[in-house]
């Protein structure tokens, strides 16, 4: 019996630029509410993107249910892996898992983990991000005609249990005996990374607006930084060239609350927290202060509405 491409496609969607331990959670409530394709395909969209606030990288979860609606249109998850990526959100890498692990079809899945292995096997001296496209090459010459589902989920296995970022266990390890950076005891030096530059800067201001227990909240343009989410009114963000940059916080534009920070992939975000009261919502989207952790505002709206509450 294979595994259900439904839940290989989910996980492998959930756990990118994800840990394990923090994606397991999300994982069980989706298939809890969610138990099939077809019932992701008919859930409302706010729905999807509420238990998916905190999980990150927003375009996931809208691409997940665009790409749910077509599978369901198609009559299933093809094993093809062309075919799979021309769904909304599936990129080579999630293609050949499922493709390999839902259907056994020989294809490659190289991920972070893959990545490592095969730099340190191989003992390559380039950055890993010149050596990616080569990576893949050499995974592709080593999947099996039969078993590529095994095979997959073992090489990525290997990398995260054994084969690890730090203190790799390389005594343990069943292709250690003919692996160069084994042999050379520099194990640890691959892949070797290219010099990191610091994020860019950006700063703004975010307003928490609340009257009688309801607090204005937005609904954020479906293209862009957190694409469809719910958000907190804010103003533009502007681009500094370094943290020396922040401006003192005003107070024309509320009670000061506090500052927060945020990472996000591509740069650092700061936004000063203001608060209004004592006037009248017109803004016909709200939700209830006491509720406002559980309503799906993403990470970097949370950690401003807790100023609120300390």
């Amino acid at each position: 019996i294979r595994p259900d491409p439904y839940r290989v496609w989910l996980s492998e969607i959930m756990l990118q630029q994800t840990t394990i331990p923090h994606g397991i959670r999300y994982f069980l409530r989706f298939t809890e509410l969610w138990p099939t394709v077809d019932a992701l395909a008919d859930a409302d969209r706010d729905d999807i993107m509420r238990e998916w606030a905190g999980l990150g990288y927003y375009a996931r979860a809208r691409n997940l249910h665009a790409c749910a609606k077509a599978v369901v249109s198609a009559g299933g998850f093809p094993a093809d892996i062309r075919a799979l990526q021309a769904l909304p959100g599936i990129g080579p890498y999630t293609a050949g898992a499922i493709a390999s692990i839902a259907f056994d079809v020989p294809a490659a899945a190289v991920d972070g983990n893959v990545e490592r292995v095969l730099s340190r096997y191989l003992a390559i001296e380039a950055p890993l991000t010149e050596i990616k496209p080569q990576l893949k090459d050499e995974a592709a010459e080593r999947v099996p005609a039969e078993r590529a589902g095994d095979f997959a989920q073992a090489f990525m296995d290997l990398g995260a249990t054994i084969c690890t970022p730090r203190n790799p266990d390389c005594a343990r390890c069943p292709v250690s005996s003919s692996c160069l950076a084994f042999s050379k005891g520099i194990a640890e030096r691959f892949p070797i990374k290219a010099k990191k530059q610091p994020k860019p800067v950006r700063y703004g201001q975010t307003f928490l607006i609340h009257h009688a227990n309801e607090l204005v909240v937005e609904r954020r343009p479906d293209k862009g930084l957190l694409a469809g989410m719910l958000g907190l009114p804010t103003s533009e963000w502007m681009k500094l060239d370094s943290e020396k940059d922040l401006p003192e916080p005003s107070g024309a534009a509320g009670r000061y609350l506090g500052r927060v920070e945020h990472v996000f992939t591509h740069f650092r975000l700061y936004l000063d927290v203001f608060e209004q009261t004592g006037k009248e919502i017109t803004n016909p989207l709200t939700v209830s202060l006491d509720e406002a952790m559980n309503s799906g505002l993403p990470s970097v709206f949370a950690k401003a509405v807790r100023q609120l509450q300390r």
